[in-house]
This record gives structure tokens, sequence and C-alpha cells, in this order.
């Protein structure tokens, strides 16, 4: 598997947070995206937005930064270009949103 590694289920990043291990949660969607479904996250940095604004991550560079989208497609590509950047433990949410809705949280908006 390609991404091997690179990903963590929603049911394990759960299970971490209910546990209060200390997870980074970034959420690339788009702002109107938000306004349909949001998870606690604790940034906001739309995707195209990444490229100039990484360095807002650095202070948690230590940390496992958890990156999410809609279903994991574009936060995957985040996750590359940010562990290409000196992010070692950028994580994709597998699923994205969507894997929340469906197996943590079926109050989550699916859109």
């Amino acid at each position: 598997m390609a991404n091997a590694g690179l990903e963590i289920s929603v049911r394990d990043l759960k299970e971490r947070l209910d546990k209060g291990d200390d997870i980074f949660i970034l959420d690339i969607r788009e702002a109107n995206e938000l306004d349909v479904a949001k998870l606690n996250h604790d940034l906001h940095i739309p995707m195209g937005e990444l490229s100039s604004r990484h360095g807002e991550l650095a202070p948690h560079k230590e940390k496992d930064i958890v990156v999410l989208c809609r279903s994991g497609s574009r936060s995957m590509r985040c996750v590359q270009f940010l562990r290409a950047n000196g992010y070692d433990s950028a994580l994709n949410l597998q699923g994205g949103i969507l894997a929340w809705a469906d197996e943590i949280d079926s109050t989550v908006q699916k859109y």
C-alpha cells in the first residue's frame, strides 16, 4: 500500500483523542465546507494556501499533525507536501470527514 504509514483511521484518531493524546488537527477544506460539516480542529488552512502558510504549523512540528478534508484525497496530497517540507509526523485522516460521519459521529452532515 503506497500510503502505509501516512494515514490514521478515524477509529484510531478517536481512540487517541479520547485518551488525551496531544494531536494537532489541521482542516484543509474550504471555508464553505466548514459551514456544512465541522470537526474540532486546531487550525484551518485551505489547501490552496498551505504552501504559503505551512510555517504556522512549525510550533507543532513534534506532534502528530492529522490533516483532514472531505474524503481524504486532498488531505493526502497535503500530507505529502508537509512531509516533503519537514513535517515528518503529518498523517492523513483516512476517508476524511465522510468516514468520521459514517464510523464515529452520525450527526456530522455529509456533503
